[in-house]
C-alpha cells in the first residue's frame, strides 16, 4: 500500500505529469511549475529565465 491508501497509484496520476525538464517545455510550464499565475509579464520573465539558464531554470521547480 502507499502513502495514500492507494495499491496502484500510477492509475491514479495523470499522464501528463512528469519531473525533471526531458520533455520539451515552454514559458507557461515554466510558470505554472513555480506557482505563478500565467500573465504577460510572468510569461516574460519566465522566457528570459529560459534564454539565460535553459533546463536548469525548470528543474529548480521540478522533483
Amino acid at each position: 500500500m502507499t502513502t495514500n491508501g492507494s495499491k496502484s497509484p500510477a492509475a491514479r496520476r495523470p499522464e501528463e505529469l512528469y519531473t525533471g525538464s526531458e520533455r520539451p517545455f515552454d514559458a507557461e510550464d515554466l510558470v505554472r511549475a513555480s506557482g505563478r499565475e500565467p500573465t504577460p509579464q510572468s510569461l516574460a520573465w519566465a522566457q528570459r529565465l529560459i534564454e539565460e539558464e535553459g533546463r536548469a531554470a525548470l528543474e529548480r521547480y521540478l522533483p
